[in-house]
């Protein structure tokens, strides 16, 4: 998660001046009554005073539908994007000598970009009538303006980050007002005095889905047809790239539906590989699990390195898959965060790979990803991110934390972190096995006292993550799920289980604030419902 960097008295002072409450400020200005139709879609926002104060001006034909409303709330997200960019891109400018702040603003400026693009793809999804693909996209554009203002912190040294970190507050939740519309009508339809404030499965409310059945739903892959395009490979005799990088450079940039196929050969590449937005449908096809081998070791501890930065494979262009291969980041369990993948590439399949670390391995940051067949192994929140992807068919292996692992420490296999409750993230596992590696089942089964394991922790207050038909061993611990700071999101998370076996898996210890999931309602994460993968995943 976010790195633990060091923040001057002065920005201590100014952040603390700054508090999410601001979202709940609303404009002093004065506008005009808001046509009905607006009162009433905005009671259905977090924010309605904020609501109708920055649509009455927009929006006053009375015949407007629900559906153009929803349109013109993206449209105020869309233009606080745009400002946004100039007001980070000053501080980039005025930036020159302090790292932790131009780290932080490029880290923003990729995000905003990200956000702006989503948000577009959200418009066109809308226009086209598909909701849930429109929501999606909503809830990632969401995701990077909140990541935005959050990285700032760690260079909040100066007034003009400040006001800029002021703006993007606001900002964020003019959008989850945008996307509380968007799952009311999604929920609700037409009818617009159903429409009501987002809830989730802790307040007792399940959406609408299609279907029943034990949760399972598509299962497809990385199609088996596949032909390279380009070859990576170490042999200097061969006609071939010898990075990866310079492979996904090869790639055309919006190639539309094409898949640009990369085969790379077995060997161990120690590189920095980044698959950028306009690279999509790129797939990397491995020769196998600790054949094709992709390493680094970047860190927090290292100058300008953020969470984000550390990802040895880090991949943004859509519709990504990756099969046959380990991605990995060595950097040892007492250097804090350190990613071995990063993925934000929406409707991304990767099958049969690998991937290795220690806090952190796997960062799921946005969008819909699957995974299936995999092997993950970490310490702390070692799945983690605000992405709606599912795993299946997965091993999730827990590793000693320690250099001197008799120590011993808690260990977490995920750390969802969904910040809004009308977003449609979370994380889902399908018939996985929550074991532990040989190394670190020796220590537990020597000392279990000092070695505790869990499902996961809430890095944000409306973390989604679920768990059926797994098989969960004795490393285990019996409460199943951990705090993150004392009652923190304890109210809004949503921790489920149904139809897992084995040591590990009994429900009756488990803490008040995780959930059994009805069977009724266990199909609302099947991967059609969840990630809407009957349209993109190959059967």
């Amino acid at each position: 998660m976010a790195s633990f960097l060091f923040l001057p008295l002065l920005s201590l002072a100014l952040f603390l001046s700054l508090t999410s409450a601001a979202r709940n400020l609303q404009p002093r200005m004065h506008v005009t009554a808001p046509i009905p139709l607006i009162q009433q879609v905005c009671k259905a926002t977090r924010f309605p005073d904020t609501c109708q104060a920055t649509l009455a001006g927009l929006v006053t034909d009375p015949n407007t539908t629900p559906i153009q409303a929803i349109q013109s709330a993206i449209q105020v997200s869309t233009d606080g994007v745009h400002t946004a960019q100039k007001m980070v891109k000053a501080i980039l400018d005025s930036s020159a000598g302090n790292q932790h702040r131009t780290t932080a603003a490029n880290n923003c400026l990729d995000d905003l970009g990200n956000s702006r693009y989503r948000i577009s793809l959200a418009t066109d999804n809308l226009s086209r009538g598909s909701i849930k693909n429109s929501r999606a996209s909503m809830s990632a554009a969401l995701l990077y303006q909140y990541e935005c203002w959050s990285g700032l912190k760690y260079g909040n040294d100066t007034q003009m980050v400040n006001e800029t970190m002021s703006f993007l507050d606001s900002l964020v939740g003019k959008s989850s007002n945008a996307l509380s519309m968007m799952y009311s009508y999604d929920n609700f339809g037409n009818d617009t005095k159903f429409w009501a404030q987002p809830k989730t499965e802790r307040d007792g409310f399940w959406e609408r889905v299609e279907g029943r059945g034990s949760g399972q739903g598509v299962r497809g892959g990385v199609p088996s047809n596949l032909t390279a395009d380009v070859t990576v490979c170490k042999e200097k005799t061969e006609k071939c790239y010898r990075t990866v990088q310079r492979a996904v450079n090869a790639a055309p940039d919006n190639p539309g539906e094409k898949k640009f196929v990369i085969r790379i050969k077995a060997g161990v590449y120690d590189e920095i590989v980044r698959v950028p937005l306009e690279k999509r449908n790129v797939v990397f096809l491995g020769d196998g699990i600790g054949k094709t081998v992709i390493t680094g070791s970047l860190n927090v501890g290292l100058p300008g390195i953020s969470t984000y930065n550390s990802a040895t494979v880090g991949v943004l262009g859509d519709g990504f898959m990756a099969s046959g291969l380990t991605i990995q980041n060595t950097a040892g369990p007492d250097v804090h965060q350190a990613v071995a993948f990063r993925s934000d590439s929406d409707l991304s399949v990767i099958e049969n790979c690998e991937f290795l670390g220690n806090q952190d391995t796997l960062y799921a940051h946005g969008n819909r990803q699957f995974y299936k067949s995999c092997n993950i192994q970490g310490n702390v929140d070692f799945i983690f991110g605000n992405s709606a992807a599912v795993f299946q068919d997965c091993n999730i292996l827990i590793r000693p934390r320690q250099l001197n692992p008799e120590i011993g420490g808690s260990s977490t296999v995920t750390a969802h972190g969904r910040t809004d409750p009308a977003q449609s993230t979370g994380f889902v596992f399908q018939n996985c096995l929550i074991n532990g590696t040989e190394e670190f089942m020796k220590l537990n089964q020597n000392n279990p006292e000092v070695h505790k394991s869990y499902l996961g922790r809430p890095w944000k207050e409306y973390s989604r993550t679920v768990f059926i038909n797994c098989t969960m061993e004795a490393l285990l611990s019996p409460d199943g799920w951990m705090t993150w700071s004392e009652d923190f999101a304890l109210s809004t998370l949503f921790y489920g289980e149904f139809g897992n076996s084995g040591a590990g898996s009994d429900f009756s210890k488990r803490v008040p604030f995780s959930s059994k999931i009805p069977s009724e309602h266990v199909n609302t994460y099947s991967v059609q419902n969840f990630i809407q993968g009957n349209e993109w995943i190959s059967t």
